[in-house]
């Protein structure tokens, strides 16, 4: 496979997880970012934990949620729990914005 078909592949298969985002963002209420990821979920709790050395770091659940991840090929997951030490962004989406 050459360089040129590799991206052509990669190139399609971000449209389709585009495709795939525009026709399921309406199920959800909210948009998470992580560091690694990104999200669509019904629910989410973050916890703020402590390590036993003092650093702080998140441990984020979420229910019923999408995973924008080309490679998956299931997107759609019953559960998720995500630690990081690094900041969550979570938006409540409105039907406005969809």
């Amino acid at each position: 496979m050459s360089a040129e078909d590799l991206e052509k592949y990669e190139t399609e298969m971000e449209l389709q997880l585009y495709r795939e985002y525009r026709d399921v963002v309406g199920l959800f209420s909210y948009v998470i970012e992580t560091e690694r990821r990104f999200y669509l979920a019904n629910e989410y709790q973050i916890e703020i934990r402590n390590s036993g050395d003092g650093e702080v770091f998140f441990e984020l659940t979420l229910r019923d949620a999408w995973v924008w991840d080309m490679f998956r090929p299931a997107r759609f997951v019953k559960n998720v729990r995500v630690v990081t030490f690094k900041d969550i962004n979570v938006e409540e989406l409105t039907k406005a914005e969809l």
